[in-house]
């Protein structure tokens, strides 16, 4: 199980979330940040904590952000 950032996060990055990660999982990209699902331990923490409600779990990302999934992904494909 992962959380993933979604599109609310792009060109704002304020970077909270990664503060509050016990795993070090999120990382900073050009326009956002991303969330690396293999060491993403799913506690939850980024998610109450970003300002613009851009964190979801996997199983709650809406439809039209679904993309965001594989975008998490890749970013960490690339690395």
């Amino acid at each position: 199980m992962t959380f993933v950032i979604m599109s609310p996060c792009i060109g704002v990055k304020d970077g909270r979330c990664v503060d509050v990660c016990p795993v070090d999982c999120i990382h900073e990209g050009e326009t956002m940040y991303y969330i690396d699902p293999v060491e993403c331990i799913a506690c939850a923490l980024c998610e109450t904590i970003c300002p613009v409600d851009a964190i979801r779990h996997i199983d709650d990302v809406p439809q039209e952000e679904q993309k965001f999934i594989q975008i998490n992904k890749e970013f960490f494909s690339k690395s």
